[in-house]
Order: structure tokens, then C-alpha cells, then sequence
């Protein structure tokens, strides 16, 4: 199995190596990358940019422990401007074992032509539900992440297409019971313009709270899957907002 960990949470000043050894019991050689911010970019998604999580003494740690660096550049709306102002940042960070996550296929062809080292992964914000979608995102996409409930369809795993191409949450937070995810374009527009209000679907519909659910790891691995997604739960047991 090899594992992508949220850097997400990360306390100021904690070395990202003490980071994961402390909070995720998952072996540093299973470990394939860590995802989180660094230098700001309006490119960002999934949540909303405050510092970065990873600084530049964490990077080289990671890459010391053969740990790549996924970059979550998950935002719904790129214009061409903004992707040429953000090349810095992706040459700095441009070289084997690192990945990009990424929601609008604009950038990601733009990435493909440009930066070829990264892997570039499908964000689960792309809501890909069937397996249609799945074979039309792979023809863009190195990987691509599967939303957290379809973790509970087991006849839809089994007969996935490419699982070796596909990564699976092996822990889920509030997004596996959220009726509709609007959290995610508003912040999109508050990462690309510093306004906005911040958005979440629990105020008009609630649903059941069920706080940090671990997967059955060995259970998807038997249905052939080997990359997985690991969160880190916020206090009280719970991801998200």
C-alpha cells in the first residue's frame, strides 16, 4: 500500500517528519507524498489559504526521506494569467515523485505541457461517480481520487476500470455524509479573491455526524487497490468545517 498524508493541521514549527510519525501510524516507506500548501497561489482549493503548512526545511525533509510533495492547486476557476503567475512556484517545486492536484482540466493540460515530472491527480471534487468518467478523466489524469462513499459500494470497486490508477480514501471525514459539497466552490472564490463567504450545506441540510471513519484497508486492498488517502482528524474526531 502507499499512502498520500494530509499536511493539513500541521503546528507552526513541528517538522513535518515529527508531524507524520506522531500523528499517522502509517511506516515513512509506505508514505508516497504529503499534500498541502506552501507559497500562496490563488490556484488552490479544497480549503481556505491562511499560512502554508509546508515551509522550505519540511520540503527537504520529505525529499531526504524520498517523500514527494503533492501541490492541492484544486481550484474550480484558472485563467491563463494566474497559471503564468503561478510557473515559480511550479518550477520550484517541479521534479520526480511530486504531484498535482487538480479540479479544472485547463490546468492540467497546461501543466502536462509544461511541467512533465509532475503527477498530476484528478481531486475528488471532480465527483467522478461513474466509470465512464473515470476512463474519460484517465486520458487526462496520471491517478485520480474516488469520492469517500463510494468506499462503502463494493460492487462498484470490484468492477472499477484501472485501479492501479485510482486512489481511495482510507480515512473520511465530514465529506462522506455531506449532501452537496458547496463548501468547495466558495472556497475557490475566496482563495482567488481574498472575499466571499465560506459556504457549507450542514446549516441547510443537516445530516448525520459521524465524526473520523476509518476504511477496512485490507477489504479494498483485496479488491485491488494499493494507493490511498489519509486525512488527519481535527479535535473532537472530525475533518472539515
Amino acid at each position: 500500500m502507499r499512502f498520500t498524508v494530509s499536511g493539513r493541521g500541521k503546528p507552526n514549527g513541528m517538522p513535518v517528519i515529527s508531524f507524520l510519525t506522531e500523528h499517522f501510524r502509517v511506516p515513512l516507506d509506505q508514505v508516497d507524498s504529503v499534500f498541502g500548501f506552501v507559497e500562496e497561489t490563488t490556484l488552490y482549493g479544497g480549503r481556505i489559504f491562511s499560512r502554508p503548512e509546508l515551509d522550505d526545511a519540511d520540503v527537504e525533509a520529505l525529499y531526504g526521506a524520498k517523500i514527494g510533495v503533492r501541490l492541492p492547486l484544486s481550484n474550480h476557476f484558472v485563467e491563463a494569467e494566474e497559471y503564468e503567475a503561478t510557473k515559480p512556484l511550479l518550477e520550484k517545486y517541479h521534479r520526480e515523485r511530486n504531484a498535482v492536484i487538480v479540479t479544472n482540466d485547463k490546468l492540467a493540460r497546461w501543466i502536462r505541457a509544461d511541467f512533465p515530472l509532475y503527477r498530476i491527480e484528478a481531486s475528488v471534487i471532480k465527483n467522478l461517480h461513474d466509470y465512464s468518467r473515470i476512463n474519460a478523466a484517465l486520458d487526462l489524469y496520471d491517478t485520480v481520487v474516488l469520492p469517500m462513499e463510494l468506499n462503502q459500494d463494493e460492487d462498484f470497486l470490484r468492477g472499477a476500470p484501472n485501479k492501479e490508477r485510482i486512489t481511495l480514501f482510507a480515512n473520511a471525514g465530514c465529506a462522506l455524509t455531506c449532501p452537496s459539497k458547496i463548501c468547495y466552490v466558495s472556497t475557490s472564490k475566496i482563495n482567488k479573491t481574498g472575499e466571499g463567504f465560506f459556504h457549507c450545506s450542514q446549516s441547510l441540510k443537516p445530516r448525520e455526524q459521524l465524526g473520523m471513519v476509518d476504511f477496512d484497508l485490507e477489504r479494498l486492498q483485496g479488491l485491488g487497490y494499493s494507493r490511498f488517502k489519509l486525512l488527519r482528524g481535527r479535535a473532537g474526531g472530525m475533518t472539515g468545517h
